[in-house]
């Protein structure tokens, strides 16, 4: 049976063998347009998620003394929609934060989460991408007109590759990647560049790797564009042609010390020249940041220099080089237009409240505080930074509803907990759809009747609508009337009386999952009830890509686009090429009225002056070393693979050293260490490894998570990362946090 693994973000095509209920044989599908075969070692686990002991099969409801009682659904949901509108009606629905709606490939949830955050009047939102993309998406924002104007790089083609804290052997990131990484590697007029302080498993096929000190990428990509600049290795006619203002940033690098950069990036000055001549040099180049620099000091400044690399160089809307690509849905909460968290003030971008301020916007007698919260499939409680403060955060709302499969840390602290099925057990999508030239979407359809007790995220959500009165039997007569033709007539009628009825009552808008899926939800073929959403979302991807749909081999216009778009996903099975585009569609996608890029972001110009005064090697003395809190290894995977023994290697992820740090310690693999930072300390069996420099540790993501034993005993194998990082520690602009950077100190045990 064909499906999806939805252990990152690229959602690699599967073919799986089931006996009863188990996943006992796991293969890539071929047949996907985009994986076409490939999987890593990590989708033959995903039993562990599918039929681990802590799936949830009935809902939750908390007891005064804090143990759990099952409930049945009506109760439930009655109770719940009661006690969020009483907080609504009382402090106002902003007073209610929704946290989540959708993991790795669990998406279509958070389509239909928005119709209930509709209902309730909540507007402050918040998932992962807080955490990881919003800087990067601000940046966007500033160069290109918008924050949803994102970039993807054309690897297959690239002459160059250059990845900045990013090991795609692990984190992937672009399809097919450790095959694209050999082919890179193996080609003599190709290079495939790494910064990176750790050797990671993408850095020992680079033919070259900066090993950057922690926490110098700033100063390495500052020395890198200096060079360009300074050695007149820009593309002046791409400058002139398509940006604005190159000569004050010719001016500000122009100033920037190139060698003393050098020095307190840990880098020499004559690697650094090599890389910035050759990527002036190069047909192409394509770019990668990823965590390694989105969570340490100057994040978003890092985001602003690494596309500076790329456009001073031109490699912007070519063939092997940078794109603005197509999109089913956004990713982010969407918009943001300037608006500020309630309590302390903090920048929102595409919609999205910084994850490491949610606790400060709880934790204050101030009258705008959240005071209620509905986490969907997302796990605050041990994902973001600062656990212990985060967990008094939530423990202090008057209503915590959490909508999850497993009985995760942030479940086991709520009031009422309601169990979804499994993204195997339901039609399931990702919008994770950033390819370019050719961009991929992959319906999933369930391989698995739903665990029973369980419901899939689209019925919990319409039932919460309906609790709370936001969607009457009235409002849905004329669209069920419409539905009844489809047989006979298509969807045409359906989609007039939609677009008349939410054009009369465009209050009916936000509440559209919903409407779908009561009423055009039925008459989709094979029960595929919960992809009505997609019907939406359909629509707006061909009237926003008309061009790149129909290079994709659709016809028509308008709404017949959108049509046979939307068949098109509901029939293939093993996912569908929605768009294809040429390069030079990337100036049309463009945001700013004359569609040139804006070079300057005065903030963040400001941000790279002050660099003068900062020297990364200096270390608070209680705290010498700097902790990667979250390496992605083998051995590790997303949370939602919370069974620890899918893992037959690393069981509770080893605390890795260097070998020089090792022996100051008199540390052996094998002994156990405690490791302390400002938050806390923990104790961990040692890995040493010659990957990484003195003065830098590492711990592994996906542990910490509390699992049963046979019995029934609670344990956590390993270290939960987030029990030792700061909310505090985070981007000044964007709020992101330092999860590669914690100040931190080791001893023998």
């Amino acid at each position: 049976m064909k499906t999806a693994c939805i252990l990152c973000s690229q959602n690699c095509g599967i073919e799986v063998e089931l006996e009863g209920r188990h996943l006992v044989r796991i293969h890539g599908d071929r047949a996907h347009p985009a994986s076409q075969g490939y999987t890593c070692e990590k989708a033959l686990r995903l039993d562990a998620y599918q039929n681990a002991r802590d799936r949830l099969n009935t809902p939750l409801r908390r007891r005064p003394d804090g143990s759990f009682e099952a409930i049945d659904w009506d109760t439930a949901i009655a109770e719940i929609a009661k006690r969020l509108s009483a907080i609504r009606d009382e402090w106002s629905g902003d007073s209610i934060f929704y946290y989540g709606g959708g993991g790795q490939g669990n998406h279509l949830g958070g389509a239909y989460g928005r119709a209930t955050r509709a209902a309730l009047g909540s507007t402050y939102t918040s998932n992962a991408l807080a955490q990881e993309k919003t800087g990067e998406f601000w940046v966007d924002g500033q160069l290109f007109g918008r924050p949803r104007c994102h970039t993807s790089g054309d690897f297959e083609h690239a002459e160059v590759a250059l990845f900045i804290g990013k090991n795609p052997w692990q984190s992937h990131g672009f399809p097919r990647a450790r095959v694209t990484l050999k082919e890179i590697a193996k080609d003599p007029a190709r290079t495939l560049i790494v910064i990176d302080p750790r050797r990671s498993e993408t850095a020992e096929l680079a033919d070259i790797h900066l090993q950057v000190r922690p926490g110098g990428d700033a100063f390495c990509l500052s020395a890198l564009l200096a060079v360009l600049v300074q050695e007149d290795l820009v593309a002046h006619d791409f400058l002139r042609e398509h940006t604005t203002d190159y000569a004050q940033v010719s001016a500000v690098f122009g100033q920037i010390p190139v060698a003393d950069y050098c020095v307190r990036a840990g880098l020499s000055e004559d690697s650094v020249r090599a890389v910035a001549r050759r990527l002036a040099s190069a047909k192409s180049v394509a770019t990668f940041e990823d965590l390694g620099v989105q969570q340490a000091p100057h994040s978003t400044l890092n985001s602003y220099l690494e596309k500076l690399l790329y456009l001073l160089t031109g490699n912007f809307a070519k063939r092997g080089a940078m794109n603005i690509h197509t999109r089913v849905a956004g990713l982010g909460g969407g918009g943001g237009g300037g608006r500020k968290t309630p309590v302390g003030g903090h920048r929102i971008i595409t919609g999205l409240v910084p994850a490491n301020v949610i606790p400060d916007e709880i934790l204050t007698e101030h009258p705008k505080r959240f005071r209620a919260m509905i986490v969907e499939s997302a796990n605050p409680a041990h994902s973001l930074a600062d656990s212990q403060r985060m967990r008094q955060a939530l423990a202090a709302l008057d209503c915590l509803v959490v909508i999850d499969v497993a009985m995760s840390e942030t479940a086991q602290l709520a009031h009422y907990v309601l169990p979804a099925s499994s993204q195997f057990e339901k039609w399931e999508a990702t919008f994770f759809n950033l390819e370019f030239p050719q961009n991929y979407f992959h319906l999933r359809a369930p391989i698995l009747p739903p665990l029973p007790g369980t419901l899939p995220e689209a019925e919990i959500h319409r039932r919460l609508t309906r609790a709370l009165g936001a969607v009457m039997d009235e409002d849905l007569a004329a669209l069920h009337q419409a539905a009844a033709l489809i047989p006979s007539a298509g969807r045409g009628p359906f989609a007039a009386e939609f677009f008349r009825l939410t054009a009369e009552k465009p209050q009916l808008l936000a509440l559209a999952p919903v409407l779908l899926y009561e009423t055009l939800g039925p008459t989709l073929p094979d029960g595929a009830k919960e992809a009505a959403a997609l019907w939406g979302a359909a629509q707006i991807c061909a009237m926003s890509f008309p061009e790149s749909v129909q290079r994709a081999g659709f016809q028509g216009f308008g709404p017949e686009l959108g049509e046979q778009l939307f068949q098109a996903m509901l029939s293939g099975r093993s996912g569908m090429v929605f768009s294809v585009d040429d390069y030079e569609v990337t100036w049309q996608r463009l945001d700013t009225p004359d569609k040139k890029v804006r070079l300057v972001i005065s903030e963040l110009l400001t941000e790279l002056a002050g660099l003068q005064s900062e020297d990364p090697s200096l270390r608070d003395p209680l705290f010498p070393l700097v902790l990667s809190a979250g390496e992605r290894r083998s051995t590790t995977a997303n949370t939602v693979l919370r069974d620890p023994a899918w893992r037959k290697k690393d069981v509770v992820g080893a605390l890795r050293v260097s070998p020089a740090d090792a022996e100051r310690l008199g540390l052996a693999s094998g002994d156990e260490a405690r490791v302390t930072t400002r938050r806390g300390s923990a104790v961990a069996v040692v890995e040493i490894t010659g990957t990484l420099q003195a003065g830098h540790i590492s711990l592994p993501n996906g542990l910490g998570t509390t699992y049963p034993t046979e019995s029934g005993q609670l344990v956590a194998p390993g270290i939960a990362p987030n029990e030792l990082t700061a909310s505090e520690d985070r981007d000044w602009l964007a709020g992101t946090p330092w999860h590669k950077h914690v100040p931190a100190r080791i001893e023998r045990v």
